[in-house]
Order: structure tokens, then sequence, then C-alpha cells
């Protein structure tokens, strides 16, 4: 063989392999995710629910298609590739149209009436910035059902909100969800990223536990952050419940806080006692963690006043979980001023763990002064993986199994109202749907729910794993060219070495 040609033969099967692969992998719906938390491969959750669709669901896509920077053109392209996908598994019942609202003033116009709104996108034109009005919504449609998508951002879990739309126009009946008020507990309002995220597959009512009701028409009931005292009289009436079966997720404090005054005292509601006669303690004490949010705060720098950014152990950044399906890929949860608690019950019943601290930590008692100029230090951190939430089941009031989740914190799901409203962390929202899912036996949008973009904040690694990823990052491009020279040596070096042997043979 002319070993001048073999080069380009070599390069010609692979342009023809590479060229066979997409035709086989675009023709049979094909794809090799290599992404850590499987990013571009569908859930079970999302394939269930597309083949079991029991009408046509349409969507509408408005989406610019020109003149726009390349991640927004990315964010129609993946959303179009994520339909042609739904479409196939569907077996074609969800069909789908791309609509370019800038086509003419009345599609854009029938893109606002259904509830997308234009957004502003910068746009680099011969060296000058301009902005534009971009479209990058979807209106999802079955029968007299409609969702609106009004912005896909381009960090966004795509699938999630694909994936809950279809299942929010499609579900027929929706489970109940008990809501417990009467304590001076937020309202729905105060919550709306969670009962927005809740109300794609249940029904919410508000009720109290003074109520003449059939608690048991409840597929579980939640109770966030009550501020009164309980009269034992309704805390009877919720072991009623338990003691049919009863399911409940429960997310209370010990302490109560006030960021502005910079002071915290007890808050006596009356739960802890009543979990302590089933075993559970929750501490009257405040969690400090090394890994934490920071604040600002005005220092004296020189001649001038800055706003400077200190850490604030009180506020604790969660990343430590138990390989639970309630708490499966979560990522980073905040819990303000939360307690600890452990287990000291009997064998009737069983306490797992589901939230942990950092292994630096320590806990403060009330009433208590925050000091947010403080240096914390190391040796303030002494505990490590102390327990701050988890699920207490068996036998809870009566001879019938029932289960609890248990988070020591009541802020963490109300993300406020009005002025005061705040976003929330996603997995704060995740942790508190996923417990209710679990709790109704349906947790089929668990996986979905904390699928997207991962949160990989340099400034929360160790110092010594920041130096690891620089020096790799420097060195790897070098050890690839050096790699690639010495083969190419070795290569040219075996060809020499052949040439000699004919030569000699000859």
């Amino acid at each position: 063989m002319n070993t001048k040609k073999t080069p380009v033969i070599y390069i010609g099967l692979v342009i023809v392999l590479v060229v066979l692969v997409n035709v086989l992998s675009n023709r049979f719906n094909l794809r090799i995710d290599l992404t850590e938390d499987n990013r571009y491969t569908l859930s079970k959750a999302t394939k269930d629910i597309l083949r079991n669709l029991d009408e046509p669901v349409t969507v509408k896509a408005y989406f610019t298609s020109e003149g726009l920077p390349p991640q927004y053109l990315k964010v129609r392209r993946d959303f179009k590739e994520l339909l042609i996908e739904y479409n196939k598994i569907s077996g074609g019942d969800l069909v789908y149209e791309f609509i370019d609202p800038s086509e003419g003033e009345s599609v854009e116009q029938e893109a606002m009436q259904n509830g997308i709104q234009p957004v502003i996108v910068q746009v680099r034109e011969k060296d000058q910035l301009k902005q534009q009005r971009a479209f990058m919504g979807a209106i999802i449609s079955m029968g007299s059902q409609k969702e609106v998508i009004p912005f896909m951002d381009n960090n966004a879990p795509m699938e999630y909100a694909l994936t809950t739309s279809i299942k929010k126009v499609s579900v027929v009946n929706k489970p109940l969800i008990g809501i417990i008020g009467g304590h001076e507990e937020p309202s729905l309002a105060e919550m709306q990223e969670a009962v927005y995220s809740l109300e794609v597959l249940y029904n919410l009512e508000e009720i109290t536990l003074s109520d003449t009701l059939d608690f048991m028409k409840y597929q579980a009931m939640a109770w966030i952050n009550p501020q009164a005292i309980v009269e034992p009289a309704e805390l009877a009436i919720l072991d009623q419940y338990l003691a049919q079966g009863g399911k409940l997720f429960l997310a209370f404090n010990t302490v109560k806080h006030d960021f502005n005054t910079s002071q915290a005292e007890l808050l006596e509601t009356g739960i802890d006692a009543w979990l302590s006669e089933k075993g559970l303690i929750v501490e009257k004490n405040a969690l400090v963690d090394a890994q934490c949010v920071n604040v600002s705060v005005r220092q004296q720098r020189g001649p001038f006043v800055m706003n400077v950014p200190v850490p604030f152990p009180y506020i604790p950044q969660v990343s430590n979980f138990a390989d639970h399906v309630i708490t499966k890929g979560m990522e980073l949860i905040v819990l303000p001023m939360v307690s600890t608690m452990s287990y000291v019950g009997d064998s009737t019943k069983k306490f797992t763990p589901l939230v942990f601290s950092s292994n630096k930590a320590d806990t403060k008692t009330v009433p208590l002064f925050f000091d947010v100029n403080r240096n914390w230090t190391d040796q303030d951190f002494p505990l490590s993986n102390v327990a701050l939430g988890g699920i207490l089941s068996g036998k809870l009031s009566g001879n019938l199994e029932s289960q609890m989740v248990v988070i020591a914190d009541g802020d963490f799901p109300v993300n406020g109202e009005g002025a005061n409203a705040q976003q929330l962390q996603p997995d704060n929202i995740s942790l508190f749907v996923n417990s209710i899912d679990w709790l109704a036996d349906d947790t089929g949008l668990i996986d979905l729910r904390t699928k997207g973009v991962s949160s990989r904040p340099l400034d929360e690694m160790d110092d010594s794993k920041k130096q690891w990823l620089k020096w790799f990052n420097f060195f790897l491009p070098i050890l690839l060219i050096l790699a690639f020279g010495f083969y190419r040596s070795q290569v040219n070096k075996n060809k020499r070495m052949r040439r000699m042997e004919r030569g000699s043979l000859g």
C-alpha cells in the first residue's frame, strides 16, 4: 500500500463514520449524553407522561429566529430539538408549531395576548451595542386547558418547564393537599414559588386543626412556620390523623429571629414538645455553619465607607444530603436560623436523617445577639454532619404506620409577598415539593426538579481543590501537545526503521 495515501484513507473513513453516526442518531433518535446529571437524556417521568396522553397536546412556540446573540439562538434550537423528541416519544400526540413574532405586528399581538411578553436583549452590531426585543416563550394546550411558559431562560431546566406544563394541562383529578393554618403561618401568597410547583399535581386547600373535616381526604398535609401556641386539643386532632395512617410535612422554628435588630429569642409553639413524645428532639438552638451566605456590611476602608461582603454563619448554605429520593440531585439549600435534631425514640419508629450541616458547624443557645463583624475561625465550628431535617416513620400515633417529614426551619420555603418578596434557592422549593410528592406516593417529577444547570461556585471549594483545578487547566493543553508530539515522533521513527530494514534487505 502507498504510505502517502494511508492518512487520506484514514481521514476519509473518519468522515464517513461521523456522517453515518449522525444520520443514524437522527433517524433513530439516538444521543450520547456525557453530562454529569444526564441533562440531555429525557427522564422516565417525561416518557411516562408523553406515552400516556389521553388527548393530543399542542405546543405553540413563539421564538424570535434572527438577529439574536448565539446563546439565545441556542435556546431556540434546543427547545425545538426537545419538541421533536417529545413528538416521537408521544407517538405524534404532541404536535408543535414554531412562530416568529417578528414576521408581523399581528403575530406579536397574538403572542402578548396569550401571556408571552417580549424581553430586551443586548445585540452587538458593527462594534455597537443595541437593544432588541425578543420572544422566547410557548403555549401548551390540551382541550380547554392552557399553560404558558412566558420566557425560556438559557439557564432554566427546559425539560422540567415543558413536562410540568404538559402534566398540568393533562391531569384530570388532582389529589388534595391540606395546608394547615390558624397559628400565624405564612399565606399561600407568601409561598408562591412553592405553591406554583405544588399546583402542577395537587389541589391545595387551606384548613385549620379545629375544622370539623374528614382529614383523611387529604393525600398529605403540610404545616409551615407556625408562630403561635398550638393548643393540645389541636395536636390531639393531628394525632388522630396520624393514627389513621396520615402523612405530614412539618417545617417549624424553635427560634424567632430578627436580622434587622440582630437578635434571636425562643419561639414557643408546643410542637417541639409534641415531637419529643414521639422520640424526635428538635433543639431550641441556632446552628452556625462555616458554609454560609455572605451579607453586606458597611465598613470604613481608609477615607471611604464601603459595603463589604462578610460570612454570616447563622444562614447556612447546606449541601450535605442523604441518598434518598427526596433529596436526590439536590446541591444547595439555604436554611436561615435552622435548629438541630436527634432521635431518642423506641424501635416502633424510625428516624431517617435527610439534611445535614457541613463538617464545620456549631450550635448557639438563645437568646442571642448577632455580631455581623465577628471574625470567625475554624475553632468556632467543632461539630460535623449534624441532622437538620429528616423522616420520622412508623407507629407515630396508634397502631397504623404513618410518616412525617420534619425540617427544623420554617422559613426555607417562604419567599414573602410584595416589596418583601425574594427569590428562593431552587433546591429550597425542591426539598418542600419533593417531600410532598414522597408523602403522597407520587415521585414522578422529583428527578426533573433537580435536573438543570448545576451549581459549582468556586468560592465554596476548599483551597486545595481550587489549586488543583488551576494547575490542571494550565498543564492539560501542554501535556496534550507533548503527548501528540511524542506520538508523531514515534510514528516517524517507526517509518524510518522500516525504510532502513527494507534498504538493508535490498
